[in-house]
């Protein structure tokens, strides 16, 4: 990046450190974090959704609706996580080269040979002609889908007894004034489930932004694995030879996630303070008690 980095092995201090930290492995460990971010921007609206959906399953009416609903939650929140993240991408990856292959592939050759899972190439996802940035977008999309839902199994959960704590007057009344079904759903339950959610949810989010670092299992160049390739021992072979610096890109994970922690927590507390404001929880109850 500077001009005097051109002979590396000519460098010494600060000069050196300068030009080490902005190699392009460097920057690659760099836009990482933004990997991260990136992350648990969609994952979270996403699991929310899948959450929803799996809540009002398991309230339904229609008994195979409900079951369901329940067994979504109940499977995958038994179901140890790096199972199920290891496994969803797999799955998903071959369901649609299965697809793929009944449209593009001779369909009399099956698709399992022995223990072998093979396609044609046109049904091969990504395509093996594709751009990096392809790839690296087809990984992230299959580990987005194995974040949702995962985590939108236990928001599910959370979602589901807080529709649960809604009071129950409150429903009958709105049904008394003559609102269907829907409409007490959309109206009344949906507006105050919120302040009895956000404290599970709140949770919900710590947990995730932890289980962050499981997209190095998943095979993408996330902050943990360009913490390992660049921390680790480095010969006289390489242009920047150093001793095992692992403990130090590490610690500045650490920090990262301390500081996604400390934010989160400040924002949730007021987001908790906003929806409690004015309920009848134990929440605005302190606070109407605060403010008298």
């Amino acid at each position: 990046m500077f001009e005097y980095c051109a002979d590396p092995k000519s460098l010494e201090g600060l000069r050196w450190l300068s030009c080490y930290l902005t190699t392009g492995t460097h920057l690659s460990f760099y836009s990482s974090f933004g990997t991260v971010l990136l992350l648990l921007a969609i994952t979270a609206p996403v699991a929310l959704l899948f959450g929803f959906g799996g809540a009002l399953a398991s309230r339904s009416g229609f008994a195979p609706l409900r079951w369901f609903g329940k067994t979504y939650t109940s499977m995958v929140r038994g179901i140890p996580d790096i199972i199920f993240f290891m496994f969803v991408p797999i799955a998903l990856d071959q369901l649609f080269e299965y697809l793929r292959s009944r449209v593009y592939c001779d369909t009399s050759v099956p698709v399992r040979q022995g223990n072998d899972f093979l396609v044609c190439s046109e049904a091969k996802l990504p395509r093996s002609g594709s751009a990096e940035w392809v790839h690296d977008s087809y990984g992230f999309f299959l580990a987005v889908l194995a974040f949702a839902i995962v985590f939108g199994a236990f928001a599910a959960n959370v979602l589901y007894g807080a529709m649960n704590s809604v009071p129950r007057a409150q429903l009958e009344t709105a049904e008394a004034y003559g609102m269907s079904q829907r409409q007490v759903t959309r109206r009344v339950l949906i507006p105050q489930m919120w302040s009895y959610a956000v404290p599970g949810l709140s949770n919900l989010w710590m947990v995730l932004i932890k289980a962050t670092p499981l997209l190095f299992l998943l095979g993408i160049e996330d902050i943990v694995y360009w913490a390992r390739e660049l921390g680790s021992s480095k010969t006289q072979q390489y242009a920047y030879p150093h001793p095992d610096w692992r403990l130090y890109y590490f610690l500045g994970i650490l920090v990262f996630y301390l500081f996604m922690t400390w934010t989160s927590e400040r924002v949730l507390a007021r987001v908790n303070r906003r929806l409690s404001l004015g309920q009848a929880t134990m929440a605005g109850e302190a606070m109407r008690k605060a403010a008298t």
